[in-house]
């Protein structure tokens, strides 16, 4: 499975472009301009996916973009992780297995910081 999903910019400030993904509602970024906001999408959505592999949670399947709406995908490694998961969640495994088998130690809840918000600037 492409794990590419639609994210939607929307101007915020002058000089901030925020970006948020309908699929995935934790995750929040933004940049100066389109081309950063977009780099911050990447590195968020990233996390977001991570997050919810290293917290057993389901990871949704990529809704169909929608005028207006950019695409951003997952890097290949992560497609491959996110795969792996899921077929492991399709058959049954325990999560603590699929740690076990990638070698990736679970974060202790306070090692991530809170939802995705790669470089979301309050105020």
């Amino acid at each position: 499975m492409q794990f590419v999903y639609p994210a939607q910019l929307q101007r915020a400030a002058p000089d901030e472009i925020v970006v948020f993904f309908r699929d995935l509602p934790e995750c929040l970024t933004s940049g100066e301009d389109e081309e950063e906001a977009l780099t911050e999408a990447k590195d968020a959505l990233e996390e977001a996916i991570a997050g919810r592999i290293d917290d057993g949670e389901p990871i949704p399947s990529p809704s169909k973009r929608q005028p207006g709406e950019y695409e951003v995908a997952l890097s290949d490694e992560m497609t491959a992780m996110a795969n792996q998961y899921l077929a492991y969640r399709r058959n049954d495994f325990s999560h603590a297995a699929f740690l076990e088998d990638n070698k990736q130690p679970a974060a202790p809840d306070n090692a991530r910081p809170g939802p995705c918000r790669s470089r979301l600037r309050s105020g």
